[in-house]
């Protein structure tokens, strides 16, 4: 799950409310006050999107399914199946509110620094932008609606690029006109 959330950027909600199978964003898993946990509609039409999955991350998902199916023959008739990807022992739904919990131990067993859950979605981000990518396609992945809040969300990452463009740039005139 967290490899699949650093590589497409989904939100804990979305990846909750995958299906077996696919890579559609169409619903998310989440807490509310009235329901409980609920599988709403994506939250926007440019929430609903289908995502390309990362190549590195379908041989994990093969196992992550064949545990799944392990799980499903011990829980007998206690397993609920509502075709989530990833649940509970018993295939219930995950509970989005337990992942801060569980991610920050994975962090520190790993003797790593505490982030958010959510900042794998802004490293996703970060890492494509830094590496040229067409900002629109990200908006895509991310599944906002519109390009400018994809802009506006990363514009510190874009501005720090626009500055070592111009350093390349400034080194680049500089050492031809020192030339001349």
């Amino acid at each position: 799950m967290y490899k699949l959330a650093l590589r497409t950027g989904l939100r804990k909600g979305e990846l909750f409310g995958l299906d077996s199978g696919t890579a559609a964003i169409h619903r998310s898993l989440q807490r509310t006050r009235s329901q409980g946990l609920t599988v709403l509609h994506a939250k926007a039409l440019a929430s609903e999107r289908r995502i390309a999955l990362p190549t590195e991350c379908l041989s994990s998902l093969k196992i992550h399914q064949e545990q799944q199916q392990k799980e499903r023959r011990a829980a007998g008739t206690d397993w609920t199946d509502n075709g989530l990807v990833f649940t509970t022992p018993k295939g219930r739904p995950l509970d989005p509110g337990n992942l801060p919990r569980r991610f920050r131990r994975l962090l520190h067993n790993a003797g790593l620094r505490t982030i958010r859950f959510h900042d794998l979605r802004h490293s996703t981000a970060t890492l494509l932008l830094e590496q040229g990518i067409d900002l629109d396609v990200i908006k895509e992945l991310l599944g906002h609606a519109r390009i400018g809040v994809t802009a506006g969300v990363y514009a510190h990452v874009r501005l720090r690029l626009q500055r070592q463009a111009i350093d390349t740039l400034g080194s680049i005139l500089g050492s031809k006109a020192a030339g001349q």
